[in-house]
């Protein structure tokens, strides 16, 4: 039986007591309540060992009142024997009771089927809808003022304290005749410097926003160059496998003639080597230029995700490549046997070869590095999956390599 690909985020809370009264446990109340609020599914643990508490009953009667599909899953049933136990986890009102032992593993695959079940079907653009584009960076580099300046209104708040913005917010709009959807972002910080739960909250919506988009815009701060959590931003985008830009907003702030361009694009890629695929630009959100340039990029960037390459000339290009530079493990020459794309957003290729597990990572860039010559795919991540070859139909997965 195939199953298709079902990604989830999860959003682990602390633990709820629900009339709890210090400055501490009423914070946590606070996100676990926007949590609820926000979450399409709720996975309910409680201790079948140890039987239900009041306090079981107290949040079970919350969850009720939140109108959300509820799957509890009865933790610490070790083995078969004990599903007895599991009848009186039934008295909470919930029809869907799993057993479960997160120290054994016991139950896991059947909690997330579960889930899965449960969760809404995912929600693709409409037809004719343009591009999902996410606007993504740190707190107050001026995504809200670039999407107001975009849209001509203030269709979102821009203040000058960071973290104006909690939620995604979707804007559909037309630019040169063109249609789009634009996701503005609340700005993701460091988790070590993310104390405020709504603010946590907030990093969660704004990874979520990068699984709805398919362009993420990473807007970098040209009065502070490249810091290291935008380098941690640029990662979730990239192992999200969404096609990139990156704009460098507030030029205006940067004097005529103090610095090239040229320059700053060098200085970028210096510091993210990983996104040397993903194309720069330069934009001002308080002054709305460089929009044509930022928007002439998004187009370009979603049409080089979505795009197929023939398996022969696939084929093609890494028999050149490992010409060009042969590899050996233990004296066997790597041999590439078949190739061919397996999927879009981000463009994924499998490759039979005859030790798909002895490849070095170097060697996956190389390999990637000499699809990207011949094809392209600027802005976009490319992913490789290594299968034995041999003759064999199935082959376990090295991968995927990802640059």
């Amino acid at each position: 039986m195939a199953f298709e690909r079902w990604q989830a985020t999860v959003v682990d809370t602390g633990g709820f007591e629900p009339g709890a009264t210090s400055d501490l446990m009423t914070a946590v109340r606070e996100q676990i309540m926007v949590a609820i609020d926000e979450a399409d599914v709720i996975v309910f643990v409680v201790d079948a060992r140890e039987g239900l508490t009041p306090l079981d009953t107290e949040i079970a009667a919350t969850l009720r009142r939140s109108q959300r599909p509820v799957v509890i899953a009865a933790n610490k049933i070790d083995g078969a024997g004990q599903e007895a136990q599991l009848g009186e986890c039934y008295r909470l009102g919930f029809t869907r009771v799993l057993p479960v032992s997160a120290e054994h593993g016991r139950g896991v695959a059947e909690l997330l089927e579960a889930v899965r079940d449960l969760a809404p079907a995912p929600v693709a653009a409409p037809e004719g809808g343009g591009a999902r584009v996410a606007i993504v960076g740190r707190p107050n580099v001026g995504k809200s003022s670039l999407v107001n300046a975009v849209l001509g209104h203030r269709r979102v708040l821009v203040h000058e304290a960071p973290g104006t913005t909690r939620d995604a917010v979707d804007t559909p709009l037309t630019f040169r005749g063109r249609p789009y959807v634009l996701i503005d972002t609340a700005g993701i910080r460091r988790k070590g410097r993310v104390s405020e739960p709504l603010e946590k909250l907030s990093v969660v919506m704004a990874l979520k926003s990068l699984e709805r988009c398919q362009v993420a815009v990473l807007l970098l701060d040209a009065s502070e160059g490249v810091t290291a959590q935008d380098a941690h931003i640029a990662g979730y985008a990239h192992d999200a496998g969404r096609a990139l830009v990156l704009a460098v907003n507030k030029w205006d702030l940067v004097p005529p003639g103090s610095v090239q361009k040229a320059d700053v694009v060098g200085q970028i890629y210096d510091r993210l080597p990983f996104l040397d695929y993903a194309p720069v630009c330069f934009t001002s959100g308080l002054e709305g230029s460089g929009l044509g340039e930022l928007f002439d990029q998004v187009d370009r960037v979603a049409s080089e995700a979505q795009r197929r390459v023939q398996p022969g000339e696939i084929l093609s290009i890494f028999r050149a490549a490992v010409e060009r530079r042969p590899v050996s493990s233990r004296g066997v020459a790597l041999r590439i046997q078949s190739a061919q794309q397996v999927g879009v957003s981000p463009p994924t290729f499998a490759l039979r070869v005859n030790f798909p597990d002895k490849i070095h990572f170097s060697y996956e860039r190389y390999l990637i590095n000499s699809l990207r010559h011949a094809q392209g795919f600027a802005g976009s991540p490319v992913r490789l999956l290594f299968r034995k070859g041999g003759g064999r139909r199935k082959g376990r997965a090295s991968g995927p390599a990802r640059r």
